[in-house]
């Protein structure tokens, strides 16, 4: 997948990059597949900041992606390989042979004019969904459930590759991209392949205002901060913050654990991920 680099012709140009997909067709959205996507910059319902650091942003509408893929038994052809604003992976645009048109999560190396299925009946080739029992094992998959019919939860990311480990009764182990193995019910559903523009996280933004076109907006550091702006901030001059890394409501930063313990699906993990070194 080719990563284009612009000529320096100003300074956000010289170190930008961008992603070239050679799978992508282009062509308009499907209309009756769009939804409104109302920007909230980060507030809740009562209009409280939960998610700093948000707003502005490019105007953009929701693809509505089939996460189920429960119409089975039908052949689907790839009408087009699109771009979707929402999330880092490509989208295909699939008419089945009875008429009906759905989004999904476009695997790699998968082209316009090629047909997919879904079910029992379908092939173990890649875009193909099934169930994790119909899967040969050691195949790579993405886009799979955590519960049968739930819908895809797992590997929807660019480049995202789940291996199917095992089988044991009525769990299979899967192998994650972060090194957890975890055991989920061989109903569940999952498509074959690895998710496509695997180079996304290669690209450079080059300027600020490509941030900004995402609806980023600037960070600033907490001891850069007015004493009454964050926890850290204040003083004369500059300070190494006088207390533990913290976020602005005064919330330890660092060492902590992020998962809840009493999740219910944390029984199904076999190994937990890799740490960082």
């Amino acid at each position: 997948m080719p990563i284009i680099k612009y000529n320096p012709t100003s300074p956000g140009r010289r170190g930008a990059t961008v992603v070239r997909d050679p799978d992508l067709t282009g062509g308009k959205p499907e209309k009756s597949l769009l939804l409104r996507l109302k920007k909230n910059s980060g507030r809740n319902a009562y209009g409280r900041i939960t998610s700093a650091r948000r707003g502005g942003g490019h105007k953009r509408k929701y693809r509505v992606i089939d996460f189920r893929r429960r119409h089975d038994g039908v052949p689907a052809k790839v009408a087009e390989v699109q771009y979707d604003p929402n999330r880092s992976a490509n989208i295909a645009l699939l008419h089945y042979a009875d008429g009906k048109k759905a989004y999904i999560i476009a695997p790699l190396g998968l082209k316009k004019g090629q047909t997919v299925m879904s079910g029992p009946k379908a092939e173990p080739r890649t875009g193909n969904a099934m169930a994790l029992s119909q899967m040969p094992l050691g195949s790579i998959v993405h886009c799979v459930e955590l519960t049968p019919g739930q819908g895809a939860v797992l590997g929807r990311s660019a480049g995202a590759a789940i291996r199917l480990g095992s089988r044991e009764g009525e769990h299979a182990l899967l192998i994650l991209p972060s090194g957890e193995a975890r055991r989920v019910h061989v109903n569940c559903r999952a498509t074959l392949g690895q998710v496509g523009n695997i180079d996304h996280s290669l690209e450079k933004l080059g300027k600020a205002g490509r941030n900004r076109w995402k609806g980023r907006r600037p960070k600033v550091r907490g001891t850069a901060q007015s004493a009454y702006a964050h926890p850290m901030g204040g003083g004369e001059g500059r300070t190494a913050g006088g207390r533990h890394p913290c976020s602005r409501t005064g919330r330890l930063s660092k060492g902590g654990k992020t998962r809840n313990r009493r999740k219910t699906s944390s029984r199904m993990i076999v190994r937990s991920r890799k740490k960082k070194r």
